[in-house]
């Protein structure tokens, strides 16, 4: 396959990154999105914050819609984002990585619905009261209350997100959801071990059921690290296809473009309050792996999986078409 043809199957495909979680205040983001032709991302506006603290990040998006108008386009369905493919656009999904927003308050799901949050990872490391993340000492599954969360969740038509989500809790919300779940941003644990990777009976549980799950190329997930490359991204893509099937994996980066260190001492820290020495896990200044360090670069994952004898179709799935697919199920529309 030529160059050419490599850059048309990219052009053509809806490009769709289920996680990006970059420093929203540098313009160096937005124009990078740009550059990449992204057609959408699951945009990270909660970590640890609480609700009102959640309110005001929703508050500044408002703000960032309108001051970005011309490339980027906030997006609650399916044809919000084939509108902004149309357009130009990157679709921005509105998505949390911790269920801390809503606090002890089941309701507030349905308000932060209604304000356009679609994807909601239902713990972020450690335990909250829905459940254990994978870094919690131990994992004793669904609280009462995260079992409500789920069902709410599946009644409002919001995207349960187990990524960073501990074991037993991964299985028990899988089980319980009545409709697909996913792994946003998540390697397999048999490709490389570690607690943020996945089990095979996680992997096999969520994409029986028809979930997704998005190839992680935060370096720490991979085989190599911090020396990762695209090919070393691209082998974790190949392998969770190997496990789970190609209709069942797509594009999770985990992009931190533009993050200052003081972000990622808070995103480690305990309940996003008790700082704690990671300097020897993450550099100073992070990037992702060689060739696709910023979604710029984001087409040569297309060329590499074409190089590597995916066809036109599978490869627009991973880039984008399994993840509308999912996103129609459990949205809606």
């Amino acid at each position: 396959m030529t160059e050419n043809q490599h850059s048309d199957i990219y052009t053509e495909s809806v490009v769709f990154d289920a996680l990006n979680v970059s420093n929203w205040d540098s313009q160096g983001v937005y124009d990078s999105l740009s550059a990449g032709r992204v057609t959408g991302i699951n945009a990270t506006i909660a970590i640890w914050e609480n609700y009102r603290e959640t309110m005001d990040n929703l508050a500044a998006w408002v703000h960032r819609f309108d001051a970005q108008s011309e490339t980027l386009a906030q997006a609650g369905s399916v044809s919000d984002i084939l509108q902004a493919k149309e357009e130009g656009k990157t679709a921005v999904v509105l998505g949390w990585q911790n269920a801390s927003p809503i606090e002890n308050d089941l309701n507030r799901l349905a308000l932060f619905h209604k304000l356009g949050v679609r994807i909601i990872q239902i713990t972020y490391n450690e335990r909250n009261l829905v459940g254990n993340g994978c870094y919690e000492r131990n994992d004793e599954g669904l609280s009462n209350f995260g079992q409500d969360v789920v069902r709410e969740m599946n009644r409002l038509g919001m995207l349960i997100d187990l990524s960073h989500v501990g074991d037993r809790t991964t299985l028990e919300a899988a089980e319980l959801s009545e409709l697909p779940v996913a792994c946003t941003h998540a390697n397999a644990r048999g490709y490389f071990e570690h607690p943020r990777n996945k089990t095979d009976d996680a992997l096999r549980l969520i994409t029986e059921r028809g979930g997704v799950i998005g190839a992680n190329a935060f370096p720490p997930f991979l085989r190599n690290g911090f020396e990762s490359t695209l090919n070393d991204y691209v082998d974790a893509i190949d392998d969770l296809v190997e496990r789970v099937g190609i209709d069942h994996v797509g594009i999770g980066t985990d992009y931190t473009q533009n993050q200052p260190k003081a972000f990622f001492d808070w995103i480690f820290s305990q309940q996003g309050t008790k700082l704690r020495d990671v300097s020897d896990v993450y550099p100073e200044n992070l990037l992702h792996p060689e060739g696709m360090e910023t979604p710029d670069s984001l087409s040569n994952v297309a060329a590499e999986l074409s190089g590597r004898g995916y066809t036109a179709q599978d490869v627009s799935k991973v880039l984008g078409g399994n993840w509308l697919r999912l996103f129609r199920q459990v949205w809606g529309g």
